[in-house]
């Protein structure tokens, strides 16, 4: 039972930093390449869906598994990546929450306004905010796989 919050660590960090490179490598790529009224529309229905019950499972079991994992029999040994994961993710989310968040919040409240200055606004500091967080994902699923 005690590898089991390990393992649930390992596939929640792995599937959640697949998410993340998926928006870094493809999406974010792909929307560049639209007008401002495209990109604007496309982000913001992004952001409607997203935070849906499957991503906010994967939101709350990179931090709950890892956390849970940690305090058991098995999760001793491969204590300390384990505990630096956990400082990843939290700081992942830290990240998004107090960055990558309140900009979709203004892009969405943009709407029928001046697509190029919401865009302007949104889509550099968006993106340096998400290869941050992507690079903190991709670092908790490494040391929870290596722990594992």
């Amino acid at each position: 039972m005690d590898s089991l919050f390990l393992t649930l660590a390992v596939i929640t960090a792995g599937l959640y930093a697949g998410f993340m490179l998926t928006f870094l490598v493809a999406i974010m790529p792909a929307l560049a390449a639209l007008p401002d009224e495209g990109f604007t529309a496309a982000m913001r229905r992004f952001n409607e869906k997203v935070p849906g019950p499957v991503f906010l499972v994967l939101f709350l079991g990179v931090i709950a598994f890892p956390a849970v994992a940690a305090f058991t029999e098995y999760g001793e040994d491969g204590w300390p990546l384990i505990a630096v994961a956990l400082a990843c993710a939290v700081v992942s989310h830290l990240v998004t929450i107090a960055g990558n968040i309140p900009l979709n919040t203004a892009l969405a409240e943009s709407e029928g306004g001046d697509d190029g200055a919401a865009r302007t606004a949104f889509e550099p500091r968006w993106n340096t905010l998400h290869r941050f967080r992507t690079a903190l994902s991709l670092t908790a699923f490494v040391l929870l796989a290596a722990a594992g």
